[in-house]
């Protein structure tokens, strides 16, 4: 007897899927290459090394306050060029081409949202910007949000971006906006009204040594560069080896200049927990 042989179903090939190069980036700490869609989801950080990579102001507006409740202010505001500087680039020039690169008019963001339901007022800076840097305009936004806070009874959130300090190119108008935003951060806290700092990275020199360090309650994203002076410039300075970790968050952490490392994933929730203290309702 002939036994016939049982057909048996032909599963073809897998389709081969086109991936477009800009689906992919890749990781500047650990060089893996990660799929955009997941990165983007995991809110920038790398999830390899857990590498938090540098937002845009606007995209750190997006992942911390309630969708569309964010109303910017003083956004009219644009540098001027007290001392007409000129080097290699003119200032005006080098202001002109960051606005055209960013899309912002200034290296800080400021106005009026709600976390998790409940308001405050926002300064977000932006390294993309000049680094970040304080200048006139950074200083009278910061002066300006603590002025509507202290009217508001709204608690101050300021997340800290910038590693370019005190911007040079307005000379001494721009180290006075160290002073400037300190003195006002002092009047909101003689109102009793609070203050959060969240320091991203980099948080360095003018900024670190004015409002970023000055919160009631103070805490950093994992990695992010903090102090005044870069680690660099001082080894070379003292001629030393300074110690594993100098400057970055955990160190300050573990040496009380914070209160918490948060992992950017938790920085909103915290946010919420905190503003919820200060509102009777």
């Amino acid at each position: 007897m002939l036994w016939k042989r049982k057909k048996v179903a032909v599963i073809s090939p897998r389709k081969k899927v086109g991936v477009r190069g800009e689906d992919w980036v890749k990781c500047s700490a650990c060089q893996a290459n990660l799929y955009e869609k997941r990165f983007l989801e995991n809110l920038w950080v790398c999830p390899r090394c857990q590498h938090h990579h540098r937002l845009t102001a606007w995209q750190r507006i997006s992942i911390t306050v309630d969708a569309g409740s964010f109303q910017e202010a003083d956004a009219a505001l644009r540098a001027s060029d007290p001392l007409g500087f000129t080097a290699v680039k003119a200032y005006a020039d080098k202001v002109a081409e960051a606005q055209e690169e960013t899309g912002l008019t200034e290296a800080a963001l400021a106005g009026r949202g709600t976390i998790g339901g409940f308001p405050a007022e926002l300064v977000v800076t932006d390294s993309n910007f000049m680094m970040g840097s304080l200048g006139s305009v950074v200083g009278e936004k910061i002066v300006r949000a603590v002025e509507r806070a202290v009217v508001s009874n709204t608690p101050l959130i300021i997340i800290s971006a910038s590693g370019g300090g005190a911007r040079m190119y307005e000379g001494m108008f721009s180290l006075l906006q160290m002073a400037k935003t300190s003195a006002a951060l002092g009047r909101l806290a003689s109102a009793g009204v609070p203050y959060l700092s969240v320091l991203t990275d980099p948080t360095m020199a003018g900024v670190a040594a004015s409002f970023a360090f000055l919160g009631d309650i103070m805490v950093a994203e994992p990695g992010a560069l903090i102090g005044f002076t870069g680690p660099r410039v001082i080894e070379q300075t003292i001629r030393a080896k300074l110690p594993e970790g100098f400057q970055r968050s955990e160190f300050l952490f573990r040496k009380g200049a914070l209160d918490q490392v948060l992992a950017r994933r938790e920085i909103k929730p915290f946010l919420v927990r905190a503003l919820s203290l200060f509102h009777k309702d």
